[in-house]
């Protein structure tokens, strides 16, 4: 047996630095979102601060491992074999998990998945060994700690209204002092603001945290205890005069100073509270068997009461996992992704493509809140109104320049509020979820800065609500899915545990290497040029791409409707909806040309017209590929007649012929050559209409079957109609390049 609980360590340190891979690609957005957002440096300088951040924190987070170890359940109650399938069920769970949610691109909680795993492969282990004890299944609480187990739940529910109320009342005060014409205020104020900042993260990072940290000594961490009052005074003392320098002499924008060190203290606080999620159950593991060795006992016999004890991580080991957080930071490109998600949010832009759509608590809430609007504005006075909406007022957006989703103001306090509250709580050794705090701050700091108005109001209100639905997901399937992992490995044995290990490695390996054409490049919203050129290659890819996914989406409408496949053609709406999803981003990018440029050529500024008329035509398909998807769906999971007959049989050739006229494959689609024959589908499409409408009263096809086919030919109409103005669009807007590139 010790040579199979040698391989279980092995196998548990490779999903540990996988875990770590994934667990970073959700979480980069933590502490890269606001430095990025507001665009203050480049998005390598920003990478370099945080990754110094990620090393330095992680030395801190030793005292965190305890979790692991003794948080969650009662280690002294279960034996060494028992707790490592149960540490092995949570590492295999939290990596399927985790990178399910990271490829829906929806930020999720790395401690409430390995809280609950923990707790969910605990419960399942006490109850196996209860049953084969025979003793009442109603002890299984005593092998639970539920009084911590309860301190970590409420602590992270808790936090994410904190998180919420701090971001929104600090970002009100900050706005109420700077106002966003914040050059003059900053001048006088700058330096205080500043010293305040840097000294808050020195203190709730280095001070506050220096018990938790691997290297640091009594003798130190008392004299830092000692003369706390004295270290503060002095920091901002001479943090505020040497701001003011800057700001005087040096012409220095201290507000880059503030938000990188904000994101190197947000990268600390996040490694130093979150590398335990990643690798303090490997740790845990480890633990056991050198207790185990040490013992000399059967591995089913000896009890586990040695975790208990503290213990402190190696600082080298530590530092290692540190470098593969910063590996993945460079060179994920799903992290990108889960950023995009969260800056979307907060952004102050509306009246675009919103990440998430409405809801109907999310329109509550905002018809809600309009009316207790309108109730304050008629106690409060309104000279006092008048001022307050005057620092309030946002800067009106300049021709040429690509707006900000938030300025330095909002992200500085982004940032620092952020990680004050995850290094407080780190210093209680209180694991909090990382990813919920940030994600709170920034809604209450957007909230507070107006960023939601009506335009907007109902979809941030969504996908807020949307992202803490993922919470109670994430403990849900966390703890069942451990559970379930847990009891196949009792039962199975290695064979079982063998499995499942390398199955949980395969589906990450085959995911995390599969690219993704619509991966975000953040290069791509800063963009602030789009002459006639581009705007034709733009373009010219949506539609080709557009083309080709809708003639995929109706071959598989038709084939899996005359087959009466239920199941496929729920996964067929999916993938209409993304096709119509794709259009409606497509069409948004015109948006962002109009804010790109202050005086656009007018062969540029027609260019981008006809764009937008390209675009509004690929929509309306895809809106009709959406409903038509449904209707199929609809019609075969009501348990209607599908019929399959000459008529739709010559419909399912028609579909294939123009794929192979268009000669459609992935992102690619000739829509010239079906322009050329456009008149010929039409011909063709046509005569399927008459022959349905003379096929429905001879009987040989019911009303609701006839009346799908003849919807499906609608709209194979409908794309060779729409398809066939895009393309004469394109080419005009070909002709403006040529020309343009001529003059």
């Amino acid at each position: 047996m010790e040579q199979y609980y040698l391989v279980l360590l092995a196998f548990l340190g490779v999903i540990a630095v996988i875990d770590l891979f994934v667990g970073v690609s959700n979480d980069a957005v933590n502490f890269l979102n606001s430095a990025l957002g507001c665009r203050i440096s480049s998005f390598r300088t920003t990478l370099w601060v945080a990754s110094i951040g990620v090393l330095a924190g992680a030395t801190f987070s030793s005292g965190m491992m305890e979790i692991a170890r003794s948080g969650v359940f009662h280690p002294q109650l279960f034996t060494f074999s028992e707790l490592m399938i149960v540490f092995f069920a949570v590492m295999v769970a939290d990596v399927i998990l985790l990178d399910a949610f990271n490829s829906l691109g929806l930020p999720t909680s790395t401690t409430v998945s390995i809280v609950f795993e923990l707790m969910g492969a605990a419960f399942a282990a006490a109850l196996f060994k209860l049953i084969d004890a025979g003793a009442p299944l109603s002890d299984v609480a005593d092998y639970i700690n539920s009084s911590k187990s309860l301190g970590i739940v409420s602590g992270i529910l808790i936090s994410v209204v904190v998180a919420f109320i701090s971001g929104a009342v600090v970002q009100y005060l900050a706005r109420l002092v700077f106002t966003f014409k914040f050059e003059k205020a900053y001048r006088r104020i700058g330096a205080i603001y500043g010293g305040i900042a840097l000294t808050a993260i020195i203190y709730f990072l280095v001070m506050k945290g220096a018990k938790g940290a691997s290297f640091m000594r009594p003798e130190w961490i008392q004299w830092i205890n000692a003369n706390t009052a004295v270290i503060l005074f002095s920091l901002f003392t001479g943090l505020t005069v040497l701001f003011q320098v800057f700001i005087t002499v040096f012409r220095v924008n201290i507000f880059k100073i503030i938000i990188l060190a904000g994101t190197f203290s947000l990268a600390f606080a996040f490694a130093g509270n979150d590398l335990v999620n990643f690798v303090g159950v490997p740790l845990a593991a480890w633990d056991s068997w050198k207790e185990w060795q040490a013992s000399g006992a059967a591995d089913n016999a000896f009890m586990m009461g040695g975790l208990l004890k503290p213990s402190t991580a190696p600082t080298a080991f530590l530092l290692l996992s540190g470098f593969v957080m910063v590996l993945t930071l460079w060179f994920s490109k799903k992290a990108h992704r889960v950023i995009q998600t969260s800056i979307n949010l907060s952004s102050s832009r509306s009246g675009t493509q919103e990440q998430f759509g409405a809801s109907a608590p999310g329109r509550m809430i905002v018809r809600g809140a309009m009316g207790l609007g309108k109730v304050i504005s008629q106690i409060i006075p309104m000279p006092m109104q008048r001022g307050i909406a005057s620092r309030f007022e946002p800067l009106p957006v300049v021709k040429g320049e690509i707006p900000l989703p938030f300025d330095y103001v909002r992200a500085s306090i982004n940032l620092i509020v952020s990680a004050i509250l995850i290094a407080s709580a780190t210093s209680l050794k209180l694991p909090l979820s990382t990813t919920y705090v940030t994600f709170m701050v920034a809604m209450g700091s957007s909230f507070a800065d107006g960023a939601w108005d009506r335009e907007s109001a109902v979809y941030r209100i969504s996908g807020v609500l949307t992202v803490i639905s993922g919470w109670f997901l994430t403990a849900l399937s966390a703890s069942s899915l451990a559970a379930v992992v847990a009891v196949l490995v009792f039962w199975g044995g290695e064979a079982a545990a063998i499995i499942l290990g390398f199955g949980a490695i395969f589906l990450l390996v085959r995911s995390n290497l599969k690219t993704r054409e619509d991966d975000v490049t953040l290069s791509d919203e800063s963009r602030s040029v789009y002459d006639a050129a581009y705007v034709g290659q733009l373009l010219s890819k949506h539609v080709q791409k557009s083309l080709s996914e809708t003639l995929r989406v109706l071959s598989r409408i038709h084939e899996n409707f005359t087959a009466d496949r239920e199941r496929e053609l729920t996964k067929v709406k999916a993938s209409a909806t993304d096709v119509f999803e794709d259009a409606i981003e497509a069409r948004s990018v015109y948006y962002r040309m109009v804010a790109a440029e202050a005086a656009p050529s007018k062969a540029d500024f027609d260019a981008r017209y006809l764009y937008l008329r390209a675009c509004t035509n690929t929509r309306e398909v895809s809106r009709s590929l959406q409903n038509l998807a449904k209707l199929a769906r609809d019609h075969v999971a009501n348990r209607h007649r599908v019929g399959s007959n000459e008529i739709t049989n010559d419909i399912g050739t028609l579909v294939a012929d123009i794929r192979t006229l268009v000669n459609a494959r992935e992102d690619h689609a000739d829509v010239t050559a079906l322009r050329n024959r456009a008149a010929d589908v039409i011909t063709r499409i046509e005569d399927l209409q008459r022959r349905l409408m003379e096929a429905q009263p001879r009987g040989s096809m019911t009303i609701r079957c006839c009346e799908f086919h003849l919807s499906y030919l609608l709209v194979l109409r409908e794309l060779v109609n729409h398809y066939e103005i895009a393309s004469l669009l394109e080419e005009q807007i070909d002709a403006l390049a040529r020309g343009a590139k001529a003059a």
